[in-house]
């Protein structure tokens, strides 16, 4: 098999991701500076879907209007040449020092009020390239030490924020939500909203909780020690999933960022699995860094393996779920018995608790030796992912 990615496989890439420069705080700059143009003509060329960016991906820092417009209709005619879609967009509300101390937590009251309508701004022109997810990853709304943030006041400034731009949306009549991003740190030492519960319990405070919901990424919550198929299956539960970042990540450590399926290879197994079984429609977007080491032809392999890998796991994956061994271990280790409501329809907690079978003729011990065979069920998985069945 090729496994060359098609549209409707929907793979979609940061222009901060193939155009990272390889820099970092221990070193300078490894490769120049890539041209959004390109970077979509190059992403349509390997196969990719669609294209995303911050707004500051696109348009520098301060430029004036007309420079804005231009580097805008340059951005549009490369999808209009290419047939690439904008399925979301975001803000960088980190990379000024005017956000040092963040963006909508931003003790200072008129840093808060510019970030808000630096958002504002960028939704209008997500709107109109027709991007459908806007997220939200507040990368500098924490802080250091415990008296320099009331994080009770933090979370009502966020909130604010949130609910502001809800009402925002609302009334442009855009066909927009939010997508949260959480992450444990770095670059603050500790970041609101660190995993995937965090956001999913503030989305509930909110005015519009439907409009909101979130954008894990792989690398966030393993840096935290999470298993991060389980967050993404908490989201589809609560159905919140409504944008995904996939790399890879080599357990608790700084955010690395690596081509998805590098890291932990049976976590990404585990994670297409869910996405595929689960019906997940939405984009299947790839947040990486290209390493500082390759030039780039190595950005553009490193791209490639992103997709590439993804296909080959939905391929195992989809190998797995069909062989005849494997559908016999999962009843073995009574999956069947876990999708079996625990009441029986119309019960009542009286009747459960006048039911001796429940209780007084159980027989704990008799259970507690049943074996449950996932060790069986668990190398089948192996096989298939190592490749070692059919």
């Amino acid at each position: 098999m090729s496994y060359r990615p098609t549209p409707q496989d929907k793979f979609s890439f940061g222009l901060w991701t193939v155009g990272w420069q390889g820099r970092d705080p221990f070193g300078d700059a490894t490769r120049a500076a890539l041209d959004p143009a390109e970077s979509v003509h190059r992403l349509a060329e390997l196969g990719a879907w669609g294209v995303t960016f911050h707004d500051d991906d696109l348009i520098p820092f301060g430029a004036p209007e007309a420079e804005r417009d231009a580097h805008v209709k340059r951005f549009r005619q490369a999808l209009d040449d290419t047939g690439m879609v904008v399925p979301m967009a975001t803000t960088n509300l980190f990379g000024h020092p005017v956000f040092k101390d963040g963006a909508f937590t931003a003790n200072d009251r008129d840093v808060r009020r510019y970030a808000l309508r630096k958002t504002m701004r960028n939704i209008d022109l997500a709107a109109e390239l027709g991007a459908r997810t806007y997220v939200a990853w507040g990368g500098r709304e924490g802080a250091e030490s415990g008296a320099a943030k009331d994080v009770r006041v933090a979370l009502d400034r966020m909130k604010e924020a949130f609910d502001l731009l809800g009402t925002y949306v609302t009334e442009q009549g855009y066909d927009l939500r939010f997508a949260l991003e959480p992450k444990p740190n770095e670059p603050r030492g500790d970041i609101l909203l660190p995993t995937v519960g965090h956001a999913l319990a503030f989305i509930e405070r909110l005015e519009r909780p439907e409009l909101f919901g979130v954008n894990p990424e792989t690398g966030h919550e393993q840096m935290a020690g999470l298993n991060f198929p389980h967050g993404i299956a908490q989201a589809l539960w609560a159905g919140k999933l409504f944008h995904i970042d996939l790399n890879g990540q080599s357990g608790i450590k700084y955010d690395q960022d690596l081509r998805f399926g590098a890291g932990d290879l049976r976590a990404a197994f585990w994670l297409v699995d869910l996405l595929e079984t689960a019906g997940y429609e939405g984009p299947r977007h790839f947040d990486f860094k290209p390493p500082r080491t390759e030039d780039f032809a190595g950005v553009w392999e490193s791209a490639a393996g992103c997709m590439r890998n993804y296909l080959i796991l939905r391929e195992r994956a989809a190998a797995f779920r069909a062989d005849p061994e494997v559908q016999e271990a999962l009843r073995a280790s009574r999956l069947d018995d876990l999708a079996r409501p625990t009441l029986e329809p119309g019960e009542t907690p009286s009747a459960l608790r006048a039911d001796r079978t429940a209780f007084e003729d159980f027989d704990p011990d008799a259970a507690a030796r049943r074996g449950m065979a996932f060790e069986r069920l668990d190398q089948l998985a192996m096989d298939h992912l190592l490749g070692a069945r059919g």
